[in-house]
């Protein structure tokens, strides 16, 4: 179901009205389109003394082939030494330029005192950010250090999330903690921040660790980073199943699409138009895990992406809720993946290097009326994450989950008007996501250079108002 209001709101005549009666009013957010540049323009890269990041940034941004601005004004050439001595911007020093995003290295901020760097670096050109444009800050993981320099660290997230409220345009702020050592792993995350593939994603802290080296090397094809892999996705014949089904399959990835025998016909036309496979199963039957380790070993010799995907409602309040229905929504969303992930593992046939990654929701984090069992399960979801994530990490692979918030589906058409309307509004972005956005963040969890990214819980709800 489409945003009739965003609609209006940014045609000729809703610019003239919304404004003059104080209503919102939704950008539209720029997306990714296949064969565009990770960032298509200018980017201002600054840092706090001592920071540490400036040779891994300058190396991403000249892969990703971006125009890169200093204090000093555009660099030629950012593979050289990239002098980010933290220096106070002038707005003079670039005119009329405006950039697309706004880069700063806190890895050297090791005393409240010092966090002043970040006012002294942004302030200036807070204004000067694009429409859909991108704050990102990178620091050190707060429980990597002691005293000033992990007070100071933490403080980083209040930046970030309250930057993100305040920038509007679409523009999105997020944070990303870089643990010392993994420097040369920062590339497929900050390419995936600095792209309109995380149009809906903002407010958010992700942490990069010491893990298992990309599998691939700088070659590493970024238009095609699945190419050669085979991606399970469960749930996958409508809504964000489908989306992400799509994504994986766009990205190189030969995709086996899941879902229940009701479903087999829809399941059919969407791995049929990506030239995957399609697998007819109730994930929650006794032998299903065992099952599909089976047919997965068999038929493709493995797996490399799993995606759980596959969840339901089943929404009553707390007073009415009878056994079956509890049961029912925590079978599917919760005891499914859990059981397939541990069948998955035992049996080896999550290839070295896998990647596992579960669909939560802000339900699991916020909670939700109505939804006690729903949010149980995707609480639950966040869970497994932690639970699995050193294993995981032991077998050379990874394991991360998305939060969704308000994603316009077959599922949210069906919530009422006015529920429907706050739900989208209630973000930073004031409007509810497109499955898409979703599965854009799941193909950078599943993208091989993303093997330092593990146990992270990634919301993609345009920043929501509501949750943490």
């Amino acid at each position: 179901m489409s945003d009739k209001y965003l609609k209006f709101a940014n045609s000729f005549v809703g610019k003239q009205i919304a404004p003059k009666l104080g209503l919102p009013q939704p950008p539209v957010l720029k997306r990714y389109v296949p064969g565009q540049k990770a960032v298509d323009g200018a980017v201002l890269v600054g840092a706090a003394d001592g920071g540490r990041l400036a040779p891994a940034i300058a190396a991403v941004l000249k892969s990703a082939e971006a125009e890169v601005w200093t204090a000093e004004g555009p660099l030629r050439d950012a593979a050289g030494a990239v002098d980010l001595t933290p220096k106070i911007y002038s707005a003079e020093t670039a005119g009329d330029q405006r950039f697309q995003a706004l880069v700063f290295d806190a890895t050297g901020i090791a005393h409240p005192d010092e966090l002043k760097a970040l006012r002294a670096f942004f302030q200036p050109v807070a204004r000067k950010l694009r429409p859909s444009g991108r704050l990102i800050v990178l620091g050190t993981p707060p429980e990597s250090l002691t005293a000033g320099g992990r007070v100071s660290q933490r403080a980083l997230e209040g930046f970030t999330r309250s930057a993100g409220k305040e920038l509007g345009k679409g523009a999105t702020s997020n944070l990303v903690y870089v643990a010392e050592g993994a420097e040369d792993q920062l590339e497929s995350t900050l390419r995936f921040f600095l792209s309109p593939k995380s149009a809906f994603v903002s407010g958010q802290v992700v942490r990069i660790g010491v893990g298992a080296p990309p599998t691939a090397t700088p070659e590493l094809d970024w238009d095609k980073p699945l190419a050669g892999k085979v991606a399970l996705v469960t749930g996958a014949s409508r809504g964000i199943g489908e989306a992400i089904a799509e994504t994986l399959a766009r990205d190189g990835a030969h995709v086996v699409g899941l879902d229940i025998e009701p479903l087999a016909a829809d399941l059919k036309k969407v791995t049929d138009r990506i030239g995957g496979s399609a697998i007819t199963l109730d994930v929650t039957a006794e032998d299903a895990p065992d099952q599909l380790a089976k047919q997965l070993k068999n038929d493709h010799g493995g797996v490399d992406v799993v995606v759980h995907n596959a969840g339901i409602t089943r929404d009553k309040r707390l007073a009415n809720m009878k056994p079956e229905t509890w049961d029912q929504v925590i079978a599917v969303n919760l005891i499914a993946p859990d059981r397939i992930t541990l069948a998955l593992l035992k049996g080896k046939v999550l290839n070295r290097g896998g990647r596992i990654i579960g669909v939560s929701s802000i339900a699991g984090i916020a909670g939700n009326n109505g939804q006690t069992n729903y949010a149980t399960s995707k609480a639950g979801v966040i869970g497994l994450i932690d639970a699995f994530s050193a294993d995981v990490a032991a077998a050379g692979g990874t394991i991360n989950a998305v939060a969704p918030g308000f994603i316009e589906t077959q599922m949210t058409a069906q919530v009422p008007f006015g529920i429907r309307e706050a739900g989208r509004r209630l973000s930073s972005l004031g409007q509810g996501g497109l499955p898409v956005d979703v599965a854009e963040t799941i193909a950078w969890y599943a993208s091989p250079g993303s093997g330092a990214v593990n146990g992270n819980v990634v919301r993609v709800c345009g920043q929501g108002l509501i949750g943490a």
